[in-house]
């Protein structure tokens, strides 16, 4: 027969009221982050429904009906059609001009950043820190600080108003070497190196099959940032472009925005525009983020 003292009791009490508390406390914290996140997803999600909504209404519905919700007359169709086929199919041509920018331009810095950011870690030589600093220092400048000395310099050789004019600024992400080179020296293990040394391998074929493998978390994360940042920039082309064919959709759906005084059907062929340029940053998105998912659970188990 067992028995219970008084001070067995009361250490009992304490200790179902530290876990209830511990318990409140848990709960407490999940509905707060979760409020949190709520309202983040709620900040980011309206604009683009808001988009949607504005792209099925006729220039008068946009401004007769409630914004937030359709106008009886569903008009996303005929609106696309509009964008598709106004001025000879000029959106078609600044859409491609974007995934050309975009396209090649971030998957050429993804690559020359975990280049960079790869021999930066795994390669020590005189000077070594001073250009890792000097990088970071890149960081720190904003794009419109440089995009000024870039047109005098391209306009001394030839180049402004031109694809390169806007496709070779493109190709820098001082960020992206920065995260590359964080990222090997935490991850690409110097065994591993020196094994694929021993077996023969050269330094640039164990570059391309084990460093950029072992990258591949890293590379998605370059190539989003580098991909949003330039199918969105406006500056740079602005300042670099002067003939409308190649305009990226930036600058495009900006000059029909300045022209809804004058023909207010400018207003669908902007919204509709605007649809259409956000599709293919979703689907880079959706694409791309079972990359983040992979790499994470790898390094969770390493």
């Amino acid at each position: 027969m067992s028995t219970t003292t008084p001070a067995k009791a009361r250490a009992k009490t304490r200790a179902g009221g530290h876990a209830d508390r511990s318990a409140g406390r848990t709960t407490a914290s999940t509905i707060l982050v979760t409020g949190v996140l709520t309202l983040v997803a709620i900040y980011f999600i309206v604009p683009v429904y808001w988009v949607f909504v504005a792209a099925t209404k006729t220039s008068e519905d946009l401004f007769a009906s409630f914004g937030f919700w359709f106008a009886p007359n569903f008009a996303l169709v005929d609106n696309i059609i509009q964008v598709l086929t106004y001025d000879d199919g000029i959106f078609v041509r600044w859409f491609a001009n974007s995934i050309l920018y975009a396209g090649v331009g971030a998957l050429l810095a993804t690559y020359f950043a975990a280049a960079g950011g790869y021999a930066l870690a795994k390669y020590k030589f005189k000077g070594n820190n001073l250009i890792f600093g000097l990088i970071l220092g890149g960081v720190l400048v904003p794009g419109t600080a440089t995009a000024l000395p870039l047109f005098l310099l391209f306009s001394q050789m030839g180049l402004a108003n031109t694809y390169w004019s806007v496709l070779i600024p493109s190709l820098v992400s001082p960020f992206g070497l920065f995260l590359c080179r964080i990222y090997s020296q935490a991850t690409v293990d110097e065994a591993l190196l020196e094994a694929a040394r021993l077996d023969g391998a050269g330094e640039l074929r164990i570059f391309h099959s084990v460093g950029l493998r072992i990258l591949t978390p890293a590379l998605v994360t370059v190539f989003l940032f580098q991909l949003i940042g330039i199918w969105n920039n406006y500056f740079l082309p602005l300042v670099m472009l002067a003939d409308t064919d190649l305009y990226p959709i930036t600058l495009g759906l900006n000059n029909w925005l300045s022209q809804v005084d004058r023909l207010p059907e400018f207003y669908e062929l902007t919204t509709g525009g605007v649809l259409l340029s956000v599709i293919p940053l979703a689907i880079a998105m959706i694409v791309l983020q079972r990359f983040w998912r992979g790499g994470l659970t790898e390094g969770a188990v390493k």
